[in-house]
């Protein structure tokens, strides 16, 4: 492995002289004594091409996807485009201040304004919010929006969200904060949410329904309106959540087949960065009679005039983030589809589905494909279980043996209901040959179960930090360098 930049120290080695201080310093009048370093600081000394070299040989031993393919599934990890990237640094942009009059800001407002309308649009919705500046954050926006309604409407005993066993780890946590129960109900044979089990749990406490769809075993819940049915029986609401809405943009629109909240995932679906633990953009868009409740202002448009709406701040709920949301975030969600056009944003979701589908139809003799009879969408779920049982390879050890070929590994045990899963979602940048090139590393990792289990149980073999103690890296992480 690569030496660290500690490791490279040499002592007297610089690579920047700062100019000699010419103001006196007293650090007893800024610093208190108790927090004064007693001893130097123990820095490397380096020159500054070995500092470069040493970010660069970094850089090169992270994973992005600029670098290979990313099939992570139900994440979306698409290529991001660097005109994206380009335009939102423009001065006009970048040198704003929130706080300015709103006449200074006329641009910034039409872009938001547009953004909130394109986004409702194709959703089916009757508006949007942009303030949520993550998917889980919209989760907690949209839970916060459902409770609400329900306070509104003295619904007090409303007490409890039913979810599949298919949903997002992220959907129980959002519904326990917002002061919800969950209740779990089970897929059926086909994957889908079990009707007659949703019917044996909804009662007069149900206060709504969450939903990802498509699934995250990539398959299109096909029952939506007659589940729509069964919940709005009793007044409960239906909660789309967006993760996966790359698959169905442009061919779905959630807000007319029976949702009445759903967050977006701009960081996925509308190829703003995605990873790291960040920025990104959770908007919500809301039926008509849900728009009172939303996070207060919205963008909105009077004589050519755009200006910042606190008509129905007197009945929202509250501000779930800072001004208008990750601003950047959204400039870039919103060149994305003005470049698209509605027909680009179709073939997106077209191309996707396309592309899940050719990769689970050419591994279907190598992997155990729980749900392969059915047409997956973005993405599908294979399992490791032949392997496991047949050679003892679990698809924890498929997964690093991925990382030799030269890839990212896709989602692994989840969703939790397959055995062994693996999630794989190529999204629509991909090309053909890409998506060939990995499909024969995937069945040369079948072939090599049978062949060389060895391989598989030691790999990776060739990446910078070999396979780790997972469980003993989670308790006992330590990240510091002794020197």
């Amino acid at each position: 492995m690569a030496k660290t930049i500690f490791e490279k120290h040499s002592e007297g080695r610089k690579g920047y002289t700062l100019p000699t201080n010419d103001v006196e310093i007293s650090l007893n009048r800024c610093i208190p004594e108790k927090f004064q370093r007693k001893e130097e600081v123990k820095l490397p000394e380096v020159s500054e091409l070995d500092v470069m070299r040493h970010f660069l040989e970094l850089s090169q031993m992270n994973h992005c996807i600029e670098k290979g393919f990313y099939p992570l599934g139900s994440c979306t990890m698409k290529y991001n485009p660097k005109i994206n990237e380009t335009l939102v640094r423009n001065d006009g942009f970048n040198n704003l201040h929130p706080l300015q009059d709103e006449d200074t800001v006329q641009g910034a407002l039409e872009i938001l304004y547009e953004l909130q309308k394109d986004l409702a649009e194709i959703s089916g919705f009757s508006n949007v919010t942009l303030q949520p500046v993550a998917g889980a954050h919209g989760e907690f926006t949209g839970l916060k929006i459902m409770k609400a309604y329900h306070d509104h409407k003295g619904n007090s005993h409303k007490k409890k969200i039913i979810l599949p066993d298919s949903a997002h780890g992220t959907n129980p946590a959002s519904v326990t904060l917002v002061g919800y129960e969950m209740v779990e109900i089970k897929s059926n044979e086909k994957g889908l949410v079990g009707i007659e089990d949703l019917k044996a749990h909804v009662n007069d406490e149900t206060a709504g329904f969450m939903l990802t769809n498509p699934n995250t075993l990539g398959l299109f819940e096909s029952q939506v309106e007659e589940i729509a049915e069964i919940i709005h029986s009793v007044d409960g609401l239906m909660y789309m959540d967006g993760a996966n809405f790359n698959a169905i943009m442009g061919l779905v629109k959630p807000g007319e087949n029976g949702f009445d909240i759903m967050h977006f995932n701009l960081h996925k679906t509308f190829a703003t960065p995605h990873g790291g633990g960040g920025p990104g953009a959770g908007p919500i868009g809301v039926r008509e009679d849900l728009i009172k409740f939303l996070p207060a202002p919205l963008i909105g448009k009077k004589d050519d005039k755009y200006f910042l709406d606190y008509t129905h701040e007197k009945t929202s709920f509250g501000k779930v983030h800072s001004f208008f949301g990750n601003f950047a975030v959204n400039i870039k969600a919103y060149i994305y589809l003005k470049m698209l056009g509605p027909k680009g944003l179709r073939r997106v979701a077209e191309n996707a589905v396309i592309n899940a589908n050719y990769i689970q139809k050419k591994l279907e003799n190598y992997y155990d494909i729980p749900f392969k009879d059915s047409f997956c969408m973005h993405e599908f779920v294979a399992s490791g279980s032949w392997q496991k049982e047949k050679h003892g390879i679990k698809t924890l050890d498929i997964a690093k043996r991925i990382l030799d070929k030269g890839y990212h590994a896709p989602t692994i045990y989840f969703p939790l209901i397959v055995h062994e899963a693996m999630m794989i979602e190529p999204t629509e940048t991909e090309s053909k040959e890409t998506l060939d090139e990995f499909i024969d590393a995937m069945i040369e990792i079948a072939k090599e179960c049978e062949e060389h289990p060895e391989l598989l149980k030691n790999a990776p073999l060739n990446t910078p930090v070999k396979r780790v103690d997972d469980t003993l890296a989670v308790r006992q992480l330590n990240v510091k360098f002794e020197w």
